[in-house]
């Protein structure tokens, strides 16, 4: 199995390109407004090969908002999100997707449900989904048990940046659960919503573990995060702590 990341470009989240024996997936598309780009760039991983299907880790624009444009491009794959992100992909709903708030439509995108008893077989290897609530009601990450690797969308937006619970569909309580979850998932590898991926068992576990924390903070403040702590820009899907966060991860240009 190999796995490609392609770097999220602006507001993009990460996309990677999942190959194997048995063929190529997708996991995210991000925005609409680079997605003639990211064809061009699937394409250059691809070479003469066809994609099979796009998996998408919710219906936040950020990750969501290319799959029209990527599906169609390649023979129009079927788009796969889980069940509670359906209605808003299909009926191109601007606003639980956030789409609105970078001034953007949401393309209307023809999806089919996505679900954990799902198994996508490589070859050597497979791609799991797993049920990551929080962020919002569909958030799904897709594991890769013989890597060790987990790939999450805005659940975990950066090792240095906590996600949101104030969006639609979000849930402080679901957030706390899927990070525990995680955990329990004992990975040595994650492949956040944006920057490279968060490398090494020990690492990986202080990543969550600092995330986890927060959240069961907010938890004790009534469900709020530091009021000393800047209000988030209308596109950004995390919070940004006032003490910076460490980071390890730096995306290379």
């Amino acid at each position: 199995m190999k796995v490609v990341r392609l770097p999220g470009i602006h507001h993009d989240g990460n996309v990677v390109l999942v190959s194997g024996s048995l063929g190529h997936l997708l996991i995210n598309a991000g925005t609409s407004w680079y997605q003639a780009l990211q064809v061009e760039r699937i394409t250059g991983q691809l070479g003469k090969e066809k994609l099979d299907r796009i998996l998408l880790t919710s219906r936040r624009f950020p990750v969501s908002g290319g799959a029209a444009h990527v599906s169609k491009a390649f023979d129009d794959v079927p788009v796969h999100i889980h069940s509670d992100g359906q209605a808003a992909l299909e009926t191109g709903d601007f606003f639980t997707t956030w789409a609105n708030r970078y001034d953007s439509d949401m393309p209307s995108t023809r999806t089919e449900p996505l679900t954990e008893e799902d198994v996508f077989p490589m070859g050597v290897g497979e791609v799991l989904p797993v049920h990551l609530p929080g962020h919002t009601s569909d958030g799904m990450g897709f594991h890769l048990p013989h890597l060790s690797t987990l790939v999450v969308g805005a659940l975990l937006p950066r090792a240095d940046r906590p996600t949101r619970w104030d969006l639609p569909g979000g849930s402080l309580m679901d957030i706390i659960s899927s990070f525990k979850r995680m955990k329990r998932l004992e990975l040595t590898s994650i492949v956040p919503l944006q920057g490279p991926a968060i490398r090494g068992a020990q690492h990986v576990k202080d990543v969550l573990n600092r995330h986890l924390q927060f959240f069961e903070q907010a938890v004790a403040n009534e469900g709020q995060p530091p009021s000393s702590w800047d209000r988030p820009a209308s596109t950004a899907v995390w919070f940004t702590p006032r003490t910076p966060w460490p980071l390890d991860e730096q995306e290379s240009v």
